[in-house]
């Protein structure tokens, strides 16, 4: 459980009630769209295109998995 809390620390600081989960939802998805963005204008070098794309796709899992568990921690699933 600590590492989840050392990986993904707004996932367990936003839960308090239903707006700060809503908060911490659209901070992971500004994340995710600010780095899709900055990876989308790297991708125009032929040479970084391979890692960008590895890149993109760590960081959207990572996206992904913070809201699953933010809702997680909301619903008192996870502790």
């Amino acid at each position: 459980m600590d590492a989840l809390k050392k990986l993904f620390p707004l996932s367990f600081k936003y839960t308090k009630d239903v707006a700060n989960l809503i908060i911490g939802i659209l901070l992971y998805l500004v994340v995710g769209i600010v780095g899709g963005l900055v990876i989308g204008l790297t991708l125009l070098i032929p040479i970084v295109n391979l890692i960008c794309g590895l890149v993109g796709a760590l960081l959207d899992l990572y996206v992904l998995a913070g809201i699953v568990i933010q809702i997680l921690v909301f619903a008192k699933v996870i502790k």
